[in-house]
């Protein structure tokens, strides 16, 4: 693998064809897009127009956010609203597991806003939500992409109890560009948190970063070597892209074969799953990861 800077790989000189987004098909998609419609439920496939939705949705993956839809903190990468958030909804976790339900979903992901506002972070509606997606779901499995909780054993403790089936956590982006892209949220903690639940019980954990940023390559597999050494089992490396001219700009595009030397890399460190390119966002394949 080459020294080159990240930004060397092709400049933004607008999108490249391997980021053409395909139109979403097939019988499983019409019928959970039907379904969606017609019983008004959210997914983050949906709202955030993800590129992937007609795959997931066709292998029964899907996902859900909690917590509302403002944010505590303010990203530079993130398109969610940034605020004063509404009180929590404590029927949500019922709202969700139904939606679920209706749905037939063989894999939910949940995430969630970051609740800085909360004294328990919203960890509690976090563990009634997955015990009430256990009670109603009961063959379904889940993977919970949660907030770094600032850290707060108590408040992890409580995902580690309702043992969800892969609990992720995304470090996002490399060291140095970390107080850049993620303000509030610190690279180290977010390896200690990862390490925490892992060595706690989790029975899989799992974490993501986004390229394009102005990343190295030697950055990058130091990311995956730190997140290795945090015993962190599945990593998703995807392509960064703009939300809007407010948040921070595309400083490269990164190419399908920089993307395969990083899975190739990942799975020589040690991970169980490796899910690497362009488009691959957080629950690509997440139902894979259980296993």
């Amino acid at each position: 693998m080459s020294t080159t800077t990240a930004e060397s790989v092709l400049p933004p000189k607008g999108k490249p064809k391997w980021l053409r987004v395909k139109l979403p098909t097939g019988k499983k998609y019409t019928q959970l897009r039907g379904l969606v419609d017609t019983y008004n439920l959210h997914t983050i496939c949906t709202s955030g127009s993800c590129p992937n939705m007609g795959e997931c949705w066709g292998e029964g993956t899907a996902t859900f956010m909690i917590l509302g839809n403002i944010c505590t903190r303010s990203c530079g990468f993130c398109g969610v609203k940034t605020g004063r958030p509404e009180d929590v909804d404590w029927a949500e976790p019922e709202k969700v597991a139904r939606s679920i339900k209706i749905m037939g979903i063989r894999h939910a992901v949940v995430t969630s806003v970051d609740r800085d506002d909360l004294k328990d972070m919203g960890s509690v509606l976090w563990a009634e939500t997955v015990k009430a997606i256990r009670r109603m779901n009961p063959e379904t499995t889940l993977e919970t992409l949660i907030p770094d909780f600032q850290g707060v054993e108590r408040h992890l403790d409580r995902i580690l109890e309702v043992a969800p089936e892969v609990i992720s956590h995304n470090v996002e982006t490399v060291r140095r560009l970390t107080r850049e892209v993620r303000i509030q949220a610190k690279y180290d903690r977010s390896l200690q948190v990862l390490k925490y639940l892992k060595d706690n019980g989790a029975r899989r954990t799992k974490s993501g970063i986004m390229l394009g940023l102005g990343e190295t390559e030697e950055e990058v597999l130091q990311t995956l070597k730190d997140l290795r050494e945090a015993r962190v089992d599945v990593v998703t490396i995807g392509q960064y892209l703009q939300p809007s001219k407010k948040h921070l700009p595309v400083k490269a595009f990164i190419t399908p074969e920089q993307f395969d030397a990083y899975r190739e890399a990942g799975l020589e460190m040690g991970f169980r799953h490796v899910e690497s390119g362009a488009l691959v966002r957080s629950s690509y394949k997440a139902h894979k990861h259980v296993d």
